[in-house]
């Protein structure tokens, strides 16, 4: 019995050692946790940059021709990725809701459209499946209205939607030469959504963030004598985008 007390009350000792350990430990951690820019959310209006991901495709709709000629069997959209930069523009309204333009926006953006030819030229390098890549350099204006979550800690989550507006620096509408071309307008408008995440650290905030937008124009500038273009009617883009925003 003497035996099996002094066994008891080790294991007692022990527990006792562990559950202090332990307070201890919690007590340590709620002492060096910190409330990382505690006044940011008092900031009317705070200025922010955006390292960007972009893939990038055609939702293609075929001209009315496409079904009378032999030349093109199939075309298809494929997805390519591209890269850019932004500037981020934030007005707070409320503590749920903010304002954010993003500008200036500059992405590089790649879509390819794949072509199948039952009977290739082959004086014009032509070859059973052809990748004709859209290369567009496109300054955007987006706005979009924030909702945001409740700050725990030194993390927050939110959601946003809006319009964007973008012009294409490399549109090759007016291109004479334009054999083997498919022509782009200048121009786009269209809608965005997306949500992203807040991590609150000493000295600024990074937010990665995916979005999804999709153009509402038709940027195909039809040719009616270019092989790769009169089958198309309308070309609408279609983009996800991946960013990491620092804002302070």
């Amino acid at each position: 019995m003497y035996y099996l007390l002094r066994q008891k009350t080790r294991q007692l000792i022990r527990l006792g050692y562990l559950v202090g350990l332990m307070a201890a430990c919690l007590q340590s951690s709620a002492q060096e946790f910190e409330l990382n820019l505690p006044n940011h959310d008092d900031k009317k209006y705070f200025l922010g940059i955006a390292l960007i991901y972009n893939s990038s495709r055609f939702n293609i709709s075929h001209h009315p021709s496409f079904l009378g000629q032999d030349s093109i069997q199939t075309i298809e959209a494929g997805a390519a990725g591209g890269f850019g930069l932004a500037g981020m523009h934030t007005y707070r309204l409320s503590k749920r809701f903010e304002v954010r333009a993003i500008f200036p926006q500059l992405l590089f953006s790649y879509k390819n459209l794949i072509y199948d030819l039952p009977t290739p030229d082959p004086t014009k390098e032509e070859q059973k499946q052809m990748t004709k890549r859209v290369e567009s350099i496109l300054v955007g204006l987006p706005v979009h209205l924030k909702f945001r979550s409740d700050r725990i800690g030194n993390f927050r989550v939110y959601m946003f939607g809006g319009a964007k507006f973008e012009y294409d620096l490399a549109s090759n509408s007016t291109a004479r030469k334009a054999e083997g071309l498919v022509k782009l307008s200048k121009y786009d408008f269209g809608v965005e959504a997306g949500i992203g995440f807040s991590f609150y650290f000493p000295v600024f905030i990074l937010s990665p963030e995916i979005k999804f937008s999709n153009g509402l124009m038709n940027t195909h500038s039809r040719d009616a004598n270019l092989k790769f273009s009169s089958t198309i009617d309308k070309l609408n883009s279609r983009m996800v985008l991946f960013s990491l925003i620092f804002e302070g």
